[in-house]
């Protein structure tokens, strides 16, 4: 489709020449362009999943003619398939409803349904973006609304099976490195024994508990706002709408979706939005600690701790040859600040909240459905690009195991704290392993040393 430039003091914007929305959102986006983020698709196709079903529950009711609905109808449906998405080109910062994106899929499904029955784009004949597409409806309930459709649903087909797929692909290598004896590390330094396996069954158990605590949220999540009108009173809304066009959201989507218990809150806060956000960040801490914990175990590959052996995606320097960095870890560390930083964004949104609506909607919805995104390919990334290609360097662990002063541990039951303490000074001093030592001073019988140094496996 040919585009137009479309100019303000903060750089031109290109907007399609044959628009199909009118001139409120075309002032709307000739005002202000302060960024090149635009409000996310996928809460504008949760906005038109409310106008369709709004329309065939409002034509139920006996408050718009069939035929015009029958149009409407067909035209969001357009939009949820993405076949209009050039159509939507408005900045994510603009007034903090969403008005202006709300008000552009009003005219963009009006401008169409017009297409379809008079042949002409565009317009508000014989279909008004207001007085038949938001019929009962207002910003205050339908962006909220669709901000928790897009948010729920979000979580559920994207993030949630690409943290499953990285829990899974986690547990393998636990199965795989169940029986390789490594060092532990506490404060940095060596502590007693375990396997690799255990390591690696931390980091599959840390993702599923992220997918518990995501999925803790969607009771939340899945009560919508829609009905409230303009401050929650349901004004110029029929008392049937707000159930029923819910009760069609959830067939069409599968999800429980049901209407808030109470408008006034719902309308007047974005807490579920702060509380997703929250639990956002925290699987964002949880995979930033993998990756950096993968990271540590693999470096060297001759100087560094090296007990793994990650996969070679691309030369690592541009001066050292042969230097390959672990590119994928970091890009994961990298994704997992900017959605730390999403978060704190998030929070100050629900800090917009006054009296009877929360005016920092665009703010919260842009970053939530980023970082919901963002994770969900890190995670996959990690999963496909790192986890699966990871191997033990069973020598090397095997060698820190030997070497390391922690062993002394297993024998305090048997000598003492104060004994095994000197018995590891002596071994440091000596530059010995603690089994050298602990056989030069006959401490314990050959067979219980073997016992007490072997790696607890349970």
């Amino acid at each position: 489709m040919a585009v137009r430039e479309e100019s303000d003091s903060l750089g031109a914007v290109a907007v399609p020449a044959e628009a199909y929305w009118g001139a409120q959102t075309q002032r709307a986006l000739a005002n202000v362009s302060v960024s090149s983020r635009k409000m996310p698709l996928a809460l504008i196709r949760c906005i038109a999943r409310i106008k369709r079903c709004a329309a065939q529950v409002n034509r139920d009711l006996g408050l718009l003619d069939s035929l015009l609905a029958e149009a409407l109808v067909a035209a969001a449906d357009e939009i949820v398939a993405g076949r209009h998405d050039d159509q939507f080109p408005l900045d994510l910062f603009q007034t903090g409803s969403g008005t202006s994106t709300h008000m552009n899929v009003n005219e963009v499904i009006a401008g169409r349904a017009n297409e379809r029955l008079t042949g002409r784009r565009g317009g508000k004949a014989p279909v008004h973006p207001n007085d038949h597409v938001n019929m009962g409806q207002s910003s205050n309930d339908v962006i909220p609304s669709a901000m928790h459709m897009a948010i729920r649903l979000g979580l559920a087909s994207t993030l949630t099976p690409a943290l499953t797929h990285l829990a899974e692909a986690l547990d393998q290598k636990a199965g795989a490195f169940a029986d390789v004896a490594k060092i532990g590390r506490t404060h940095l330094q060596d502590a007693v024994p375990m396997t690799l396996g255990q390591v690696f069954s931390g980091y599959s158990a840390q993702m599923a508990l992220a997918v518990q605590r995501l999925e803790a949220v969607y009771p939340r999540l899945e009560a919508l706002a829609l009905g409230g009108t303009a401050v929650g009173t349901g004004l110029n809304a029929h008392p049937r709408f707000a159930g029923r066009v819910i009760e069609l959201i959830a067939d069409q989507t599968g999800v429980a979706f049901v209407e808030t218990i109470n408008h006034f809150q719902a309308q007047a806060t974005q807490d579920a939005a702060v509380e997703a956000g929250g639990a956002l960040k925290a699987v964002a801490v949880s995979l930033s600690k993998i990756a950096n914990d993968i990271r540590w175990l693999g470096s060297g590959p001759r100087c560094g701790i090296g007990e793994i052996r990650i996969p070679a995606l691309q030369p690592g320097s541009s001066i050292m040859p042969g230097k390959v960095n672990p590119v994928i870890c970091e890009v994961v560390i990298q994704a997992a600040a900017q959605v730390i930083g999403n978060d704190a964004a998030i929070t100050l949104g629900g800090l917009g909240s006054q009296f009877e609506l929360n005016t920092m909607m665009p703010l919260i919805a842009g970053n939530l459905i980023d970082a919901i995104d963002l994770l969900a390919r890190a995670a996959k990334a990690l999963a496909d690009n790192c986890v699966a290609g990871i191997e033990a360097d069973r020598q090397a662990c095997a060698a820190h195991v030997e070497k390391s002063l922690a062993l002394v541990t297993g024998l305090v039951p048997h000598i003492g704290y104060d004994r095994a303490a000197a018995l590891a000074q002596k071994a440091w001093a000596e530059g010995k392993t603690i089994r050298q030592v602990a056989l030069e001073q006959d401490v314990v019988p050959a067979d219980v040393l073997d016992r007490v140094l072997a790696v607890k496996r349970a």
